[in-house]
């Protein structure tokens, strides 16, 4: 087997797993966990992401992201003479570049919205 096609096989597999275990620890109360600061007033609660949720996002969701971030320029180099005609060049940058790149390299790690310190 090709290294190529054994690293598909993989990604796809693992890929499988976690869409079908993801809604699970969603539900479950194992995404973020609460830690409160040295003061313990409980307005300052702040959700950290788990161990498992940040290795999952540095080696699976942060290279994945940073391909589609890629690939998006591309799609949208290729379509700016039709988004140009069509006067949504701006809509298709955030959705083509902006989204998956904002995703990939502002969000912190193991969080679930993009933004610096946003973790639900």
């Amino acid at each position: 087997m090709s290294p190529f096609r054994a690293l598909a096989t993989t990604l796809a597999f693992s890929m499988a797993l976690w869409s079908a275990a993801a809604p699970a620890l969603a539900d479950s109360g194992y995404e973020t966990e609460t830690v409160s600061n040295t003061s313990g007033d409980p307005n300052y609660e702040v959700g950290a992401p788990k161990a498992f949720s940040m290795i999952g996002d540095l080696l699976i969701a942060r290279p994945l992201l940073i391909v589609a971030t890629a690939i998006g320029a591309g799609a949208f180099v290729v379509s700016l003479p039709f988004t140009a005609a069509g006067g949504n060049v701006g809509e298709a940058g955030r959705a083509l570049v902006v989204e998956p790149g904002k995703a990939a390299f502002v969000r912190c790690l193991g969080c679930t919205r993009t933004g610096y310190g946003q973790s639900e």
